[in-house]
C-alpha cells in the first residue's frame, strides 16, 4: 500500500503572498456554500473549471483558508499526470495529510491488501467522514481533478451524493474539456446539484491590480499594455511581469512604474528553454529527469539516479531553485507550476526520456514502491519485447484488478504491446487482458482482442483459454457468440480437462440462457463427466445448476430444488475456488417461485450477512441483487426499492453488474408500476426498451415483460401486444408449454393485463401453462392458487377465486395474495354480495403494508363505490414514511452514522442511504439537523403513551 504524501503543502500556486483580484463572483459563490456548511448543512458541490494557469488553484488555496478562518475542517489533495493507477490516492492523501487526520494509516493497509480494496476504502472514507461532520463542517478540496485515477473519480461520483445530509463541501478543481470519463464524473456530480463556477480570463481592471500589487507601485499605460499579452491568465501574467522586473525592463519611480525596453523578457518568450541554457550541465540533468519523472522526488533518489551523493547534489539544486522555475527544499523539489514542468518534458528527445523513466522506475521499485506507483513510467519508457517492463506491467494489472479493473487493463494492454507474437507467456497474457476488460465493462474490446488473437498462431491450450474468456465475455451480449466460442474451442485437439470441463459448463449455461433448453439438456451429461474428470468442483457446480434451471422449465419443482441443493452443497467444497455459476441466488429465485418468498429472504440473508462480514464486495452485490427480487416478491416495495437502488449505486465501486443491474431495473420498474410512480415509470420504460434490444435473450425476456407493464399503465393495447409478442417468442423456443413470464406468481398478473388488451387467445394459453404447472406440482399450495386465479379472471369465476384465496393463505407472496383478494372483491361486488367488503377490506391492508399506493388507491375506490371509507391503516406512518424508513431515520436523528445504522438493522449502508434520502425528499429536508428537529417535533405531537404512528 502506497503512503500517502501530500496535502496542503504538496504543490505551490503562483502568487499566493499576493491578495487574489478579480475572483469576487467566484469568491461570493464559494463563500456562499462555506457559510452553508458552516451551519451544517451538506449537498454542497461547487466545481471550478478553467484553462491551465487560470488561477483555479490559487482560488482553491484561498476558499480553504476562508473555510478554515470559518471553523471548517479543511482536507486538500490533487491529482498527479503520473499517478493515475495509484488507487485513490489524492483523496486519501488529502484526509491523512491533515491536521485533524479522519483515516488510520494501518486499518488502511489492512483493507487495500483484501478482495474489493476500492469498495472497503470507499466504504471505510464514507463511515470516518460521516464520524468527522457529526461534529465538525468539512471543506474536501482536490485540485487538477483531470488526472485523479479511476478510483478517485469513482469516489468524487458517489461520497458527494451519500454524505449530503452531512456538513460536508467538496470544492474540485479542473482543466476544462477533460478526458470522457472525467467529464462523466462532473456531469454525474452536475445532475445531483453541483454548481459550476467557471474561472475565466482576468478583467483588464484586475490585471492592473494584480501588476500594482506585483510592482508595489502604479502601473503606467506602457506596462498594462505589455500585461495583456498574458491575455488574462494569471500564471502567464506573474511571470511576465516578474521577469520584465527582474531583466530591468520595468522601473519605478516616484511610485510609478513605467517599462524601459519593448523587448519581452527571456522568462516569458521561450523562458524554459532560454533558462535551461544558462544553467550548468548538471543542473539541467536534475531538472530535465524531475520533469521526466513528473512528480515531486527526494533528493536522496535523484543524488541515486544521476549517480552522485546527496552532499554533492545540494549546490546543482540551489542552482536549480534560482532559474525560478522549481520550487523546493533540500529534501525535495518540484516545479512551480505543470505548464512549465511540461514545457521541459517537451524539450526531452524521446529516446533520452525514455532511459530516464526506466532508470527512475527501477530505482523506485528498489526502494519498495508497489507496481501500481511505477506503473506508468514503465510502460512510457519501455521498448517492445522488453521482458522486465511486461513482468512490472502485469504485476500491476494483478494489484489494481480488484481495485481499479479499468486501469488493470490497460496495464495489461501495455504489457501485451511490448509482448512478441512468439513470446511464450502471449496466450496466457491476452486471456488476462480479456478477462480485465471484462471485469470493467469493456466487453466489446474483450471481442475485439480475441478475435484478433485468434487470427494469429496459438497453440490449442492457449486458444482454448482465449475462447473460454470470450465466451464468458460474450454471455453477458449474445448467447449465440458464446456457443460459438465454446464450441470452436471444444473443436481443438488435445486440450487439457479443465479448460474442456469448463468450456462444456459454460455452454450448458449459455444454451440454457439462450432458451435452447432441448439441446443444453443433451449438453449436462457429457459436461458433468468431463468436470468430473478434471475434478473441476466449478463446473460442476455450474452444469447441477443448469439441470436445475431446466427441470424448472419442465415444471419439476420438486427436481429443481433438489438439484440446485446438491449444487450449494458443492459449492461449499470450493475452497476458495472462483465459481463459473453461483446457485445460491437460483435457489431462492425457486423458492419464491413455489411461493417461499419468505424463506427465500431467510436464506438470502444469512449468505449476505456473511459476505458482510467476510468483506466480500462483489457477493454482497449479488445478494442485494436477490434480496431486492425477493422482497417485491414478498410485497416489501420500500425495502426493495432502497435494495434494488443500493445495488445501481455499487456500480462505481465494483464495476457494471450486467444482470444484477437488470434486476435491479425491474424490481424499481415494478415497484414505480405498483405504486404508480409515473416518473419512475418513464425511467422503466427506457430500461425496457434497452433491455429488448439487447442480444442477450433472457434481458429481452426482462425488458418485454417490464414494458407490458408500463404499457398497461400508460393504458397502450398495441403495445401490451408487442411487449407480450417478444415474450411469448421467447417461451415458444423453450416449448410449448410456456405461454408467459417466468415467475408463476405473475401469471394472473400476465392474464390480467393481456386481457385488458384484448388478447384473449395469449390469456387463455397463460391459465393453461399456469394449470400444467400446478397439475405437476400438487405439494405448492401457491402454484395451485396462482392457476385458479388466472384462470378465475378469464370468466369471473368465483369459486376458481374463492380458491386462489384459500390456497394464498399462508403464503408469503403477499402482492399475488392482495390481488386475488381484490378480484374476488371485485366480483362479489359485482353481483351485490356483502362479503366483498370483508375482502376489500384484506386487500387494503396487504397493500397497504407493502407500500403500493396505486393499489391502495384503486381499492379504496372500489369500497367508496360501496359506500364505505376507510382511513389511515396501520401500515401508515404520519410522517408518511414506511416502517423501515422510520426506523433508519430514528437512529439518524440520535446521531449514528450510516455504518453504525447498517449494523444496527442489518443492511447495507448503500441501503440505509437509499432509505434516508427518500425519507430526506418526503419530509422536504436535507440535513440531518433538520431531520433531529422534525422528528422531536412530530414526538411531541404524540399522545401519551402512543406508538408514534
Amino acid at each position: 500500500m502506497r503512503e500517502f504524501r501530500g496535502g496542503e503543502e504538496s504543490g505551490w500556486s503562483w502568487a499566493s503572498d499576493t491578495r487574489i483580484r478579480g475572483r469576487d463572483r467566484e469568491l461570493s459563490q464559494i463563500r456562499a456554500s462555506l457559510h452553508r456548511v458552516k451551519g451544517f448543512h451538506g449537498g454542497e458541490v461547487i466545481v471550478l473549471e478553467g484553462s491551465p494557469g487560470s488561477g483555479k488553484t490559487r482560488l482553491l488555496a484561498e476558499a480553504c483558508a476562508l473555510a478554515r478562518k470559518d471553523g471548517i475542517r479543511v482536507f486538500r489533495g490533487g491529482g498527479d499526470p503520473d499517478g493515475q493507477f495509484v488507487t485513490m490516492a489524492p483523496l486519501l492523501d488529502a484526509l491523512l495529510a491533515s491536521e485533524w487526520p479522519v483515516l488510520d494509516r494501518g486499518a488502511l493497509r489492512s483493507i487495500a491488501s483484501g478482495a474489493d480494496q476500492r469498495f472497503w476504502i470507499l466504504q471505510e472514507v464514507q463511515n470516518q467522514l460521516e464520524r468527522s461532520a457529526l461534529e465538525h463542517p468539512l471543506l474536501i478540496a482536490i485540485d487538477d481533478v483531470q488526472w485523479c485515477d479511476e478510483a478517485t473519480l469513482a469516489a468524487l461520483r458517489t461520497l458527494p451524493g451519500r454524505l449530503s445530509s452531512h456538513a460536508v463541501m467538496w470544492l474540485l478543481a479542473t482543466r476544462a474539456g477533460g478526458a470522457a470519463h472525467v467529464q462523466d464524473t462532473f456531469d454525474r456530480l452536475r445532475g445531483g446539484g453541483a454548481k459550476t463556477v467557471t474561472v475565466p480570463p482576468l478583467e483588464l481592471t484586475a490585471v492592473a491590480e494584480v501588476v500594482e500589487d506585483l510592482l508595489e507601485a502604479t502601473a503606467g499605460a506602457d506596462v498594462l499594455e505589455a500585461a495583456e499579452r498574458a491575455e488574462g491568465r494569471p500564471l502567464l501574467l506573474v511571470e511576465l511581469v516578474r521577469g520584465l522586473q527582474e531583466e530591468g525592463a520595468i522601473v519605478v519611480d516616484g511610485g510609478r512604474a513605467r517599462l524601459v525596453t519593448g523587448r519581452m523578457p527571456l522568462r516569458f518568450r521561450d523562458s524554459v528553454e532560454q533558462r535551461l541554457q544558462h544553467v550548468s550541465a548538471t543542473a539541467r540533468e536534475l531538472i530535465q529527469i524531475t520533469a521526466a519523472l513528473g512528480r515531486e522526488f527526494p533528493i536522496g533518489q535523484l543524488a541515486e539516479l544521476m549517480s552522485r551523493r546527496p552532499a554533492d547534489l545540494e549546490p546543482v539544486v540551489r542552482e536549480a531553485l534560482e532559474t525560478d522555475l522549481m520550487m523546493g527544499d533540500h529534501r525535495q523539489i518540484a516545479f512551480r507550476h505543470d505548464l512549465i514542468r511540461e514545457a521541459v518534458e517537451a524539450s526531452l528527445p524521446t529516446a533520452v526520456r525514455r532511459a530516464l523513466l526506466r532508470r527512475a522506475a527501477e530505482l523506485q521499485l528498489r526502494h519498495g514502491v508497489p507496481a501500481t506507483e511505477v506503473a506508468a513510467m514503465v510502460a512510457e519508457g519501455a521498448e517492445p519485447g522488453d521482458r522486465w517492463a511486461v513482468s512490472v506491467l502485469r504485476q500491476a494489472a494483478a494489484e489494481l484488478t480488484t481495485g481499479s479493473p479499468s486501469s488493470a487493463a490497460e496495464m495489461s494492454r501495455a504489457a501485451l504491446a511490448l509482448t512478441g507474437e512468439d513470446a511464450a507467456d502471449r496466450g496466457p497474457l491476452i486471456a488476462e487482458t480479456i478477462s480485465l476488460l471484462w471485469l470493467s465493462g469493456r466487453a466489446a474490446e474483450a471481442r475485439a482482442l480475441g478475435d484478433s488473437a485468434l487470427e494469429g498462431l496459438l497453440d490449442p491450450e492457449a486458444e482454448g483459454r482465449v475462447r473460454l474468456g470470450l465466451a464468458m465475455v460474450s454471455s453477458q451480449h449474445s448467447f449465440a457468440e458464446a456457443v460459438r466460442q465454446c464450441r470452436a474451442g471444444l473443436d481443438l485437439p488435445g486440450l487439457s480437462a479443465p479448460i474442456r470441463a469448463r468450456l462444456l459448463a459454460v455452454l450448458c449455461l449459455v444454451l440454457a440462457n439462450s432458451g435452447e433448453l432441448e439441446e443444453a439438456e443433451r449438453t449436462l451429461q457429457p459436461a458433468l463427466s468431463a468436470a468430473h474428470e478434471a475434478e473441476d468442483l466449478a463446473a460442476e457446480v455450474t452444469v447441477l445448476s443448469i439441470d436445475s434451471v431446466v427441470r424448472f422449465f419442465h415444471f419439476d419443482m420438486p427436481g429443481a430444488l433438489e438439484l440446485i441443493e446438491e449444487s450449494v452443497e458443492v459449492t461449499g467444497r470450493l475452497n476458495g475456488a472462483e465459481a463459473l455459476w453461483l446457485p445460491h441466488p437460483w435457489r431462492s429465485m425457486v423458492l419464491s417461485a413455489v411461493g417461499e418468498a419468505d424463506r427465500a429472504i431467510e436464506l438470502v440473508d444469512d449468505n449476505l450477512r456473511q459476505a458482510l462480514k467476510n468483506g466480500e464486495a462483489s457477493l454482497t452485490r449479488l445478494w442485494l441483487m436477490g434480496r431486492c427480487r425477493l422482497l417485491l416478491d414478498a410485497g416489501r416495495l420500500s425495502e426493495a426499492q432502497a435494495e434494488a437502488e443500493a445495488v445501481l449505486s455499487m456500480v462505481d465501486e465494483l464495476g457494471p453488474g450486467n444482470y444484477a443491474d437488470a434486476t435491479s431495473q425491474y424490481t424499481l420498474g415494478r415497484v414505480a408500476w405498483h405504486r404508480g410512480d409515473q416518473a419512475g415509470l418513464r425511467e422503466a420504460a427506457e430500461h425496457a426498451r434497452r433491455m429488448m434490444e439487447d442480444d442477450a435473450v433472457l434481458m429481452q425476456l426482462i425488458g418485454s415483460w417490464l414494458g407490458a407493464l408500463v404499457a398497461d399503465f400508460d393504458g397502450d393495447p398495441d403495445a401490451v401486444a408487442r411487449c407480450t409478442g417478444q415474450a411469448a417468442r421467447f417461451f415458444d423456443r423453450l416449448g410449448p408449454s410456456l405461454a408467459s413470464p417466468e415467475d408463476p406468481m405473475d401469471e394472473p398478473l400476465y392474464v390480467r393485463i393481456v386481457l385488458r388488451a384484448g388478447l384473449t387467445d395469449r390469456a387463455e394459453a397463460a391459465a393453461r401453462t399456469a394449470e400444467r404447472r400446478a397439475a405437476a406440482n400438487p405439494t405448492f399450495p401457491a402454484l395451485s392458487a396462482a392457476a385458479a386465479h388466472a384462470r378465475g379472471l378469464i370468466t369471473d369465476d368465483l369459486p376458481l377465486l374463492r380458491r386462489a384465496v384459500e390456497l394464498y393463505e399462508g403464503s408469503s407472496r403477499r402482492l399475488a395474495h392482495a390481488a386475488a383478494l381484490e378480484d374476488l372483491g371485485r366480483v362479489l361486488a359485482s353481483r351485490q354480495d356483502a362479503g366483498a367488503v370483508t375482502h376489500l377490506d384484506r386487500a387494503l391492508e396487504l397493500f397497504t403494508g407493502a407500500g403500493a399506493d396505486r393499489d391502495v388507491d384503486r381499492v379504496r375506490h372500489r369500497l367508496r363505490e360501496l359506500g364505505v371509507r376507510r382511513g389511515p391503516t396501520e401500515g401508515e406512518t404520519r410522517l408518511g414514511l414506511t416502517p423501515a424508513e422510520l426506523k433508519v431515520v430514528r437512529l439518524i436523528s440520535q446521531g449514528a452514522t450510516n455504518r453504525a445504522v447498517a449494523e444496527a438493522l442489518f443492511l447495507s449502508p448503500h441501503t440505509v442511504s437509499s432509505h434516508l434520502r427518500h425519507a430526506f425528499t418526503k419530509l422536504g429536508i436535507n440535513s440531518r439537523v433538520e431531520l433531529a428537529r422534525v422528528l422531536a417535533e412530530h414526538e411531541a405531537a404524540q399522545p401519551p403513551g402512543g406508538v408514534g404512528r
